[in-house]
């Protein structure tokens, strides 16, 4: 079937808004000590600039999920399902290698962080094996545990660090302190992800749709799991683990509201971002424009880029830091360090300017990246990045 470019536009938007949260996260004076969410202590403009992030993470591992189905149908037999399988394998040994030295710059890797990327290999290694599966019943799994996750956070924690660490890459965030010189930081448990994954490999059955067909049935769908965002968050019983309330005024009331959790997603944090990214895949689907076709081609290469921009925005917050005056004897060390010295940092406009000139400096790289693959089928590593 043809190529649904709507799909690689809706990624690649996001994927420019995650490169602002972890500029945010590097650069910004009070990322370091100050919860962006944390409504006691942050403005609307922090809030807001960390909550239009929230965006990328399910929406990357929804659309993971939908081009698995289209790849599958495209040829839909055992080797296809390996290639899911090989492609979870090398996800996962990026995460654990290239991907965590450019979170700390750490050659003797002090630190290890499980994140979107360890979701969407575990979780494509788990669909290789499930595709075999017919949709209904895919389907219905992903929805059980979209909808259902949220009762495994009421388990209390576990003793034995043995069952604590399963539970945690299966089931919750949870931080290791495994020894005074290393950390591990289970970011993305396995299973609430992998739930969006099987509902983004389920949506790809309606990308066989014709476009007239599609696009206002996601429309419909987006639409609908906003409008039980709303009500179910008004109620207040069940969701999301942290209930919203009455605040000093009606807009940190409103953004109580919206505080919804990530760390694991929550049935609420699900229905909130995939409504939204669902109305805007049906509005941009079929549009061609100067912004869709920029966007595609960040879309089009998202490991490249997503391996690329870690490094660039590490290495900005080394140049901030020595032009702030700092050195390297600065720069402190140790398990989850991003190795920031105490005092460096730029404000908020510095953090959009940044930002800004990052994805602009990407452009080229992805464009270029893009062409290469396209031109040179028959380098099988290629497929992988």
């Amino acid at each position: 079937m043809k190529r649904v470019t709507a799909i690689d536009v809706t990624r690649g938007l996001v994927m420019v808004i995650m490169a602002l949260d972890h500029v945010r996260d590097l650069l910004h004076t009070s990322a370091l000590t100050q919860n962006p969410t944390d409504l006691a202590t942050t403005t609307p403009a922090i809030f807001l600039t960390r909550w239009i992030t929230h965006l990328c993470a399910p929406t990357f591992v929804f659309l993971s999920g939908t081009s698995a189905y289209l790849s599958l149908r495209k040829r839909n037999d055992g080797s296809a399902r390996q290639f899911l399988r090989k492609r979870g394998l090398v996800l996962l040994l990026l995460e654990l290698t290239i991907i965590n030295f450019a979170f700390w710059f750490d050659i003797h890797f002090h630190s290890l962080m499980l994140q979107v990327i360890y979701a969407i290999g575990g979780g494509l290694i788990i669909l290789s094996f499930v595709a075999k599966l017919p949709v209904k019943w895919i389907t219905i799994i992903g929805l059980v545990i979209v909808f259902g996750h949220n009762i495994l956070q009421l388990v209390p924690t576990f003793a034995d660090p043995a069952a604590r660490l399963g539970w945690a890459l299966f089931f919750r965030t949870d931080f290791f302190s495994v020894s005074p010189s290393f950390a591990l930081l289970v970011g993305y448990p396995l299973i609430p992800w992998l739930g969006i994954m099987l509902v983004g490999f389920a949506c790809g059955a309606l990308m066989e749709k014709p476009i007239d067909d599609r696009k206002p049935l996601l429309f419909r769908i987006g639409l609908g799991a906003l409008v039980l965002f709303v009500l179910l968050r008004f109620l207040n019983l069940y969701g999301d683990p942290a209930p919203w309330s009455a605040q000093k005024d009606g807009l940190f009331t409103f953004l109580s509201f919206m505080n919804v959790t990530k760390y694991p997603p929550s049935l609420l944090y699900d229905l909130a971002t995939l409504g939204l990214m669902l109305v805007f895949f049906s509005v941009i689907d079929g549009v061609s424009n100067t912004f869709t076709r920029w966007m595609t081609v960040y879309g089009k290469v998202p490991m490249f880029y997503y391996i690329l921009h870690w490094y660039l925005v590490h290495i900005s917050m080394l140049v901030m830091s020595f032009i702030q005056g700092y050195s390297f004897a600065d720069i402190p060390s140790g398990p989850l360090n991003f190795g920031r010295p105490e005092g460096a940092g730029i404000s908020l406009g510095g953090v959009y300017a940044v930002w800004f000139g990052l994805v602009l400096l990407l452009y080229p790289a992805c464009k270029w990246y893009g062409r290469y693959k396209a031109d040179h089928p028959e380098i099988g590593w290629l497929r992988y990045v």
